[in-house]
């Protein structure tokens, strides 16, 4: 059975998920994870989130197919506990309020790519190897991969990577939009978590509105989620974090967001 470790850096939360070779997803893992979620969403010294895989070989296999095999041989109710529960923990981490990032390095597949694309940002090595292969397996990406990577590259890419099940190249990832940055092998961990600590000394409300007026332009219509932008302005105007902002402009320095 394998682990997630949550470990609190300076204002930074780093999550690993340690499941040996592959770091496969059981639902055990899951669910740990959504707690880890839960927690670090609740305390207010967390800034900002790394997401990782331990080791070098890969980010997530994604879902156990042991344990996959023994959930279908158990039946319907069983089976789809477990894409509910991937639903309920990767929305979690896609609408986490704070940043996030993940760190890429081997493979992300299937359930393991579908989690990534749950960050705000993903840094990949250049030796990764990220796909959705499900079809293989006569099934498809069913936990968020079809909603969400396709919103990332858009449907003609994710079709690509969906219907024929194929890996891409680390630099392909990054020309079609589905990572962010590139890194040599073994710096995807060090690279994400200089970004994270970046954005943990951000002004914590702006990015979190920025956050969530970058989704509700995704997951609902211009009139709603302009709405959305403008209320969050309107706060923001009278933070403590943006009196900060105008004092270092005036002062001509960096700001201290608290």
């Amino acid at each position: 059975m394998g682990q997630v470790q949550l470990c609190v850096e300076a204002g930074v939360a780093r999550i690993t998920l340690d499941a040996p070779s592959m770091n496969a997803l059981d639902r055990d893992m899951v669910t740990r994870l959504g707690l880890i979620l839960a927690s670090c969403q609740a305390d207010d010294t967390v800034r900002a989130l790394v997401l990782q895989g331990a080791g070098s070989h890969a980010f997530s296999a994604g879902s156990d197919l042991a344990e996959l095999r023994g959930l279908i041989a158990q039946g319907h109710d069983a089976l789809a506990a477990k894409f509910t529960q991937d639903d309920t923990v990767f929305s979690a981490l896609a609408h986490f309020p704070k940043p996030t990032v993940a760190a890429i390095e081997g493979a992300a597949v299937g359930g393991g790519l579908e989690l990534a694309a749950c960050c705000d940002l993903i840094v990949c090595s250049r030796n990764a190897k990220l796909a959705l292969p499900e079809i293989r397996l006569g099934v498809f990406p069913g936990s968020g991969g079809t909603v969400r990577v396709t919103r990332r590259i858009g449907p003609g890419r994710a079709r690509r990577m969906m219907l024929l099940g194929d890996a891409i190249e680390a630099q392909a990832g990054l020309d079609w939009g589905l990572v962010d940055w590139l890194c040599e092998a073994g710096e995807a961990a060090s690279v994400a978590m200089a970004l994270a600590t970046r954005l943990a000394s951000g002004p914590r409300q702006a990015l979190e509105g920025c956050k969530a007026s970058v989704n509700a332009a995704m997951d609902q219509d211009e009139r709603a989620a302009l709405a959305l932008a403008r209320q969050w302005a309107v706060d923001l105007g009278f933070s403590e974090d943006l009196a900060e902002g105008l004092r270092a402009f005036d002062e001509k320095r960096r700001p201290v967001f608290r």
